[in-house]
């Protein structure tokens, strides 16, 4: 077998790259990525997942410390410039970059540096900076080379005040006032950041209310919080277009509004990296997002090409993405267990933090499915009050007949952490997915965990108190 030729080759060392390439060379595959950077982790490390919420994290410790009375007592509030707390992330980074490239080394997965490009369905060139080219041949291929931030034409990111996502994080200082336009995840976890700095926020939403995909009364608490953080929520606004000045950048709406502020974060969209990857030389298409199309296992139109992660879309999460790499590497391999993963929790690093699994209220009244809820407040439970973290609830939706549970959605501290309780009950079949086992279970005391006891404790008697009442009516 020729040096160069493998049995998969994996473009891209993100998430969805790393959990396909693990799981094929453990099956005795031999395995190489190919990353255009020379330090591992992709996108996700680099740009996306990791520096924004190592970034957050360091912004809400000194949230914490600016508010707590215990430190107030022994001096006056701190903050810290946007380049200060980025520090704190590129030490996260290179632990990352460090933990990743010990793995691949580790497992004998081969890695190559350079630009990837198809020249036929199993050969491949890889183009380095010095312009040196090497041929590579598999048997299989994984797609997953992610996204970057969709930027209009229209806009002159070359402007010293204009940012998208990935290049915020080279910021120079803080600005005393920035507009955010494009109000989904990623522009609401920064509207939480750059208020933490102090920074006077225009978040400017094209829709009618924050991330619909979110239950309406999540959205609710979402909206409420931030307009705490004095962030200014403009919704169901587009831009007509963007003027520079010398001292900052003015956004023109379509409804004739103009807002002026000394940056402007451009956060409407992203598109997949599938530019220059020769895929029309196989017969490969992408949408108009740069996305690629592939089945249930992960396959593209070309059945020994697979593609996994942000690259095709949907639900564009480092956890899901590394579960489809995954899945993508068992089902080329041939593999007994494949662990297909639908069940996806999302977690949203804004200020209190927002994780869901489920269906929501909106979606089950849609369905009309009788449901009902069960909640706990963060303010009535020890752990909040101990970590003086007391915004927040927990909330349980379940079937009001067999007490299945349809949904679980958490706004608060450490919600994303707390959600995966919920979401392992949720996948049991049968009797064992019931709010009741919140109740045969024992939870450490004080815990932020303990909120789902409390919630289906008030879920379990208002379903009671109904059936009372009914009773009472049919006698």
């Amino acid at each position: 077998m020729k040096e160069s030729h493998y049995d998969l080759i994996v473009i891209g060392s993100g998430p969805a790259g790393e959990g396909a390439a693990m799981n094929a060379v453990k099956q005795g595959w031999r395995v190489a990525v190919v990353d255009e950077r020379s330090m591992a982790g992709g996108n996700c490390t680099h740009l996306g997942t990791i520096p924004s919420k190592a970034l957050r994290q360091s912004v809400r410790r000194m949230m914490q410390y600016n508010t707590m009375p215990m430190f107030r007592a022994i001096g006056e509030p701190r903050w810290f410039s946007f380049p200060e707390v980025m520090k704190s992330a590129d030490d996260v980074i290179t632990k990352q970059v460090e933990g990743r490239t010990k793995e691949y080394s580790r497992h004998r997965v081969h890695m190559h540096t350079g630009r990837a490009k198809f020249i036929g369905s199993h050969e491949i060139s890889v183009t380095n900076k010095e312009g040196k080219i090497l041929n590579l041949t598999s048997k299989n291929f994984l797609l997953a080379t992610g996204s970057s931030p969709y930027r209009p034409a229209d806009i002159d990111f070359s402007n010293p005040n204009i940012f998208d996502s990935d290049s915020i994080l080279k910021l120079d200082h803080t600005p005393r006032n920035i507009i955010i336009y494009g109000a989904g995840v990623i522009g609401c976890e920064y509207a939480s950041i750059f208020s933490g700095l102090e920074t006077r926020v225009d978040l400017v939403n094209t829709r009618e209310w924050l991330m619909s995909f979110l239950d309406d009364e999540i959205s609710d608490a979402l909206s409420y919080h931030l307009r705490d953080l004095n962030v200014m929520v403009r919704h169901n606004e587009e831009y007509e277009s963007v003027t520079t000045h010398e001292n900052g950048v003015t956004l023109n709406l379509k409804s004739g509004k103009r807002v002026h502020a000394e940056a402007l974060l451009w956060c409407n969209g992203r598109s997949g990296n599938t530019s220059n990857l020769g895929l029309e030389e196989i017969g490969l298409a992408v949408d108009q997002r740069g996305q690629i199309k592939v089945n249930k296992d992960y396959q593209t139109d070309v059945s020994h090409i697979y593609a996994a992660g942000d690259v095709i879309g949907w639900p564009s999460l480092a956890g899901a993405a590394y579960d489809q790499g995954r899945f993508a590497a068992s089902h080329m391999c041939g593999m007994e267990d494949q662990y297909r993963v639908d069940d996806v929790a999302t977690g949203i690093w804004t200020i209190p933090e927002i994780s869901f699994v489920g269906k929501n209220e909106r979606e089950l009244t849609e369905q009309k499915i009788p449901y009902e809820i069960g909640r706990a407040y963060f303010k009535d439970t020890a752990r909040a009050h101990i970590s003086g973290e007391e915004v927040g609830m927990l909330k349980i939706l379940f079937h009001q007949d067999s007490l299945e549970i349809l949904g679980i959605h958490c706004f608060g501290a450490e919600a994303a952490e707390i959600i995966h309780i919920g979401q392992a009950i949720m996948n049991q079949e049968g009797k064992a997915n019931s709010i009741k086992y919140f109740l045969r279970t024992t939870f450490n005391y004080p815990t932020m965990a303990e909120a789902y006891r409390i919630a289906s404790m008030n879920g379990l008697n208002r379903v009671r108190r109904q059936q009372r009442h009914f009773d009472g009516k049919q006698s």
